[in-house]
Parts: C-alpha cells; sequence; structure tokens
C-alpha cells in the first residue's frame, strides 16, 4: 500500500498536460494562421476529465467552458480566428493553468499535512 495516494495527484498532473497541450496548439495556430492549407487546432479538455466519475471543480468549469472536440483537432470551415483571438484563448489557457497549479500545490499540502498527522 503506497503512503500516498496517487489520484490525488494524477487529476491536476492530467489538468496541466492538457493545458500544455492546448499551449502547443493555440501557438501553432499563431505560427501557421498565413499557410495555406492550414487548419486551426485546439484542445478539448472533456474528452479525457469526463471519464473521470469525481472530476473537480476546475475541470467541470473547463468542460463547460471549452465543449467538446476532440485533442488537437484540425477544425474545418469558417472558423479562422486572427491573431488576436487567438491571443486571448492563450491567455484564458493561462488562467487555467495558473487555477490548476494552485489546485496541484493545495493537494501537495493536504498531502504533507496527512503524513505529518500520521507520524505524530
Amino acid at each position: 500500500m503506497s503512503l500516498i495516494p496517487t489520484n490525488l495527484i494524477n487529476q491536476p498532473q492530467k489538468m496541466l498536460n492538457l493545458i500544455a497541450q492546448r499551449q502547443e496548439a493555440l501557438g501553432d495556430n499563431i505560427a501557421n494562421m498565413h499557410t495555406i492549407g492550414y487548419r486551426r487546432k485546439d484542445v478539448d479538455f472533456s474528452q479525457y476529465l469526463n471519464n473521470s466519475q469525481t472530476a473537480s471543480t476546475l475541470e467541470a468549469r473547463t468542460i463547460e467552458k471549452y465543449g467538446p472536440a476532440p485533442i488537437a483537432s484540425a477544425h474545418t470551415g469558417g472558423e479562422q480566428k486572427t491573431t488576436e483571438e487567438e491571443l486571448v484563448l492563450m491567455q484564458e489557457n493561462y488562467m487555467i493553468y495558473n487555477v490548476a497549479v494552485k489546485e496541484l500545490a493545495s493537494t501537495i499540502t493536504q498531502i504533507k499535512t496527512a503524513l505529518n498527522v500520521s507520524a505524530s
């Protein structure tokens, strides 16, 4: 039996990985927006976070805000965004990142507290 409950750390870690993937996709969109035939990409958090029965409020809010779309999917149609719109999406992603880091730090603090209490 492990002393550290890995499921508490896996959820915030999964969220941080998805945020990093989204940041990369948004960066690719800006870099390639004038490339002929390029289709913008975005990352959907719900595909991976909806599967968990213990989805946190951060995950629920993220799913609600960004809705369903597959990971790094190429969007077709008239969904071209301007550089400014892509930068706004990057800023939103950064804010979600800050919340996820705070959630992870809180989880680590809770684990430390539990270990300290059990050691007493």
